[in-house]
């Protein structure tokens, strides 16, 4: 698993599975997922749905 903004890696995560901690979101038909660290700075902007590339 790897946060699709800063590019952090989860080893312990089995393939397909999603740590309970991470976000995801769909951006133009593409999911994409988020650390929980990047999910806990751009919170304000997931939630207004806002693009990464805005972020």
């Amino acid at each position: 698993m790897t946060c699709d903004f800063c590019g952090r890696t989860d080893p312990d995560t089995p393939d397909g599975a999603i740590p309970l901690a991470w976000s995801t979101s769909v951006e133009r038909g593409r999911m994409r997922r988020f650390c929980s660290d990047c999910s806990r700075v751009h919170l304000r902007a997931m939630e207004s749905k806002l693009d990464a590339e805005w972020w």
